[in-house]
């Protein structure tokens, strides 16, 4: 079953069912097509006319309430990893946002701009603050996503975040992320913190922070295509890839997904400050080469 949002000369955005539980929207355009859940607010796919798929999404992927969707750009927010309370409390990884439900908000058909809000209350008993999201997504020949984070309480409150890109490649032995190459980074695979090394391909178990906020640049030798990818108001590039050990141990990837994806994500790792009624912006804006 779908519906047709709206239309026109340019192109199309129906709403379509993921899964009894799921609601997601479809664009159709003359630069490109892509798909975005309204659960989690979560970009599931874009791709450029006559380009291979440029996001990543799981054959395995779980289409359920309270399960985070495994692939394109899962929104790690209000924190980043593991989340411990004042209080001594722990949470889950990467905190709740991927797992609420998105209203449609505005919809521009030109170059294709989606605007989508997210608002609640104590979403979450150890994080209990008023807040509003808003993601703005712009789907064209380029993409571009920014995430604004407003703090409606009468106190400061600290965030960390990722944009939890899985970006399709040919294979991670035929692909490098450049300059990542000749950056710091902490590997938590190892535990080892502020290591420097060849990153030769891109081949799993890799799990690192590198401390680097410029733009970068992957390089899939065998699609022979660059995807270049630049953030806005991150300090920090994830790098992940969970290699076929892990890959057979979770059961929203397929069998062999570890060789079709490799994770770049433009992350805050470190707890920032957002002071009462203040609205911070995160982002990142990718094109092909």
């Amino acid at each position: 079953m779908s519906l047709t949002i709206t239309e026109n000369e340019f192109g199309q955005i129906r709403q379509v069912l993921l899964s009894e539980q799921m609601n997601a929207l479809e664009i159709t355009h003359s630069t490109c097509t892509a798909k975005i859940s309204l659960y989690g607010g979560q970009v599931l796919a874009w791709q450029p006319v006559n380009q291979q798929p440029v996001f990543w999404l799981s054959d395995a992927a779980i289409f359920e309430q309270g399960t985070a969707i495994r692939g394109g750009i899962p929104l790690c927010w209000p924190w980043f990893g593991p989340y411990q309370a004042p209080s001594g409390e722990t949470a889950g990884n990467h905190g709740f946002a991927r797992q609420r439900n998105w209203q449609l908000d505005e919809v521009v058909i030109s170059n294709v701009t989606i605007s989508l809000l997210l608002s609640g209350e104590n979403e979450h008993p150890l994080w209990p603050f008023q807040y509003q999201l808003k993601q703005v997504l712009i789907f064209s020949e380029q993409f571009e996503q920014q995430l604004f984070i407003s703090n409606l309480s009468s106190q400061a409150f600290e965030y960390s975040a990722a944009l939890h890109s899985y970006f399709s490649v040919s294979t991670p032995e035929s692909t490098i992320v450049s300059p990542l190459a000749d950056v710091n980074f902490d590997d938590k695979v190892s535990g080892k913190e502020q290591q420097l090394s060849s990153l030769d391909n891109c081949i799993g178990e890799i799990d690192r922070i590198y401390y680097h906020n410029q733009q970068c640049s992957i390089i899939d030798k065998q699609w022979q295509r660059t995807i270049k990818v630049s953030s806005t108001n991150c300090q920090q590039w994830v790098l992940w890839n969970p290699g076929a050990e892990l890959t057979e141990k979770m059961k929203d990837l397929h069998q062999g997904a570890e060789n079709e994806f490799v994770c770049l994500e433009a992350a805050n790792t470190q707890m920032h400050l957002v002071k009462a009624n203040e609205t911070v912006m995160i982002g990142q804006k990718v094109s092909l080469q």
